[in-house]
């Protein structure tokens, strides 16, 4: 595992490994199901759709998973998004979706590199 790929990808991989208690087995199992993970996917397209119940719901979990996995970009960007939609602000927590999807991509080139 090449920690600096991750790093530069937004992934404290001191972090993520420390959470799992030292086991580069678990982190590469538990990264590898991130990367099978469908919520992204259920995001675009409830935002595409203006569904906004669905991708609040959507955010949320990948919140949940990349706080668990320190993920530290996608979960702050994650973070804003649901506290938007929350808030009410539709348009601006659509709007995150570019930035969203591009550090999403990066984040999934570097655990492919590194467990793939």
């Amino acid at each position: 595992m090449d920690r600096q790929i991750l790093m530069d990808a937004g992934i404290d991989a001191e972090s993520a490994l420390n959470r799992m208690m030292g086991s580069e087995a678990l982190m590469k199992r538990l990264f590898l199901k991130f990367l099978e993970d469908k919520s992204f996917a259920a995001l675009s397209a409830s935002v595409e759709q203006g569904d906004r119940e669905a991708a609040l719901t959507a955010s949320h979990t990948l919140k949940g998973m990349c706080g668990n996995l320190s993920m530290d970009r996608l979960y702050g960007l994650f973070s804003a998004q649901v506290d938007l939609i929350r808030g009410g602000s539709w348009d601006a927590a659509a709007a995150l979706m570019p930035q969203i999807g591009a550090a999403y991509e990066e984040a999934v080139s570097a655990i492919q590199r590194c467990f793939g």
